[in-house]
């Protein structure tokens, strides 16, 4: 045991003792060296941050300060995105008021431009002249009875009626405009004609023939004429009133054109003047009551043009928007040739959608049809070959009957392109 003691146990020098303390210090210095190392490594990114803020002018900017400032600078980016959303939906809101107020007002102009109610902005202007004549009193009532709007004063065009309108109001605008109708009716008698008739015979010349009038004549003629030539774009019509007295003497109903054509070939070229030079219609009426009626006749057209020019009425009106109108689509691998099949039947007078398909259902192409007649002796059991056809719908039941079965007999074995089916 004391040999392994005296092993373990070494005697060490004074000269030993010294170096291992000049060991120790040296690594003592190397352990704060690395210490001091460490700290500055694991040293707060602010204070890193506050020690190397330094702004351009060299002054030294707290930590605390930028912070400051950054927050103001993102509140104030806020407030404007938010100030930016509000303008916005203001703007919106502002735009559906706006689209409100123009699909209102669009729906008062087209309740206006309604001929119910529009034509209650029409004015019939009716010439003074024309009161001279005591039956001039059934055209003033009538227009009183209905409550349209009329006034008797002087105009350009003698013995005449013209309308106008009053503009539909707009937000610029205080007064209303009033916009003149174009067609124009010159009422006379038949006398007055006759002096229009010797007018236009007296002038001998061709270029008076085409509208040349002569400056000292003042008939009705001579007026229309300058109210033509004054005023471009009228339509004028005159209306020729024939008293009972002449329709139940000389001349009838029915033989006054024959009357004209024959008798007065001078009357004849007048109209054929007016109408080709002057686009000028010429109708012969018997008495005022006729008269009154063709002047709510025009009226009520004259109210029912806007809403008409404003629905914008269709090239071919009479085309109904619906499937049928477009046809019938057939596909490359024959798909809807059955429909076509019984809508060609269904194109013959007085055929139902249900007869024409209790025929193409019994033979679903006209060449299975065509071979059926052919198989069959005699031509009465080809024309009845339909005829016990059982149609299916309606009340009860029915058959397709020998006129149907005939008719589509003729149709599909007819040579004749003139052959009328019915």
């Amino acid at each position: 045991m004391s040999a392994v003691h005296r092993a373990t146990t070494w005697d060490i020098s004074d000269s030993e003792n010294e170096s291992d303390d000049i060991k120790a210090s040296s690594s003592c210095v190397i352990l704060d060296q690395n210490t001091s190392i460490n700290e500055s490594n694991t040293s707060p990114p602010s204070a890193r941050a506050e020690d190397s803020s330094i702004s351009a002018d060299g002054v030294k900017i707290s930590g605390r300060r930028r912070r400051r400032e950054e927050v103001l600078e993102e509140l104030e980016a806020r407030t404007a995105a938010k100030e930016r959303r509000r303008e916005e939906k203001d703007k919106l809101k502002e735009e559906k008021l706006q689209e409100q107020q123009r699909r209102k007002e669009a729906a008062e102009r087209l309740n206006l431009l309604k001929p119910e109610n529009f034509i209650k902005s029409l004015t019939a202007h009716i010439h003074a002249v024309l009161l001279r004549d005591a039956g001039c009193d059934v055209l003033l009532r009538n227009l009183d009875g209905l409550q349209w709007r009329n006034r008797i004063e002087n105009q350009d065009l003698p013995n005449s009626i013209r309308w106008t309108q009053q503009a539909l109001q707009t937000e610029d605008e205080d007064k209303k405009e009033v916009i003149e109708e174009d067609q124009v009716l010159m009422v006379i008698s038949h006398n007055e004609l006759e002096d229009m008739v010797m007018s236009h015979k007296t002038v001998t010349n061709q270029s008076a023939l085409i509208g040349d009038m002569c400056e000292g004549s003042e008939s009705l003629l001579n007026h229309l004429y300058k109210y033509l030539t004054r005023t471009a774009g009228k339509v004028v019509t005159i209306l020729v009133m024939i008293s009972h007295q002449q329709r139940s003497g000389s001349w009838g109903e029915d033989d006054l054109d024959l009357h004209l054509n024959r008798q007065h070939l001078d009357t004849e070229e007048l109209l054929v003047h007016l109408q080709l030079y002057w686009n000028v219609a010429v109708h012969f009426l018997f008495g005022w009551q006729e008269v009154t009626d063709h002047v709510v006749a025009l009226t009520k057209a004259l109210s029912k043009r806007p809403y008409k020019a404003l629905c914008g009425d269709p090239d071919l009106g009479f085309c109904m928007d619906g499937s049928w109108s477009a046809g019938v689509r057939v596909d490359r691998d024959g798909h809807g040739l059955a429909q076509v099949w019984t809508r060609q039947i269904q194109q013959l007078n007085r055929v139902s959608p249900a007869m024409a398909k209790a025929v193409t259902s019994a033979y679903p192409s006209p060449s299975l049809l065509l071979k059926a007649y052919e198989e069959l002796p005699s031509e009465e059991e080809r024309r009845r070959l339909l005829a016990d056809l059982t149609v299916v719908g309606g009340a009860k039941e029915r058959r397709v009957g020998p006129e149907l079965a005939g008719r589509v007999h003729r149709l599909l074995t007819s040579q004749n392109p003139h052959l009328l089916l019915d």
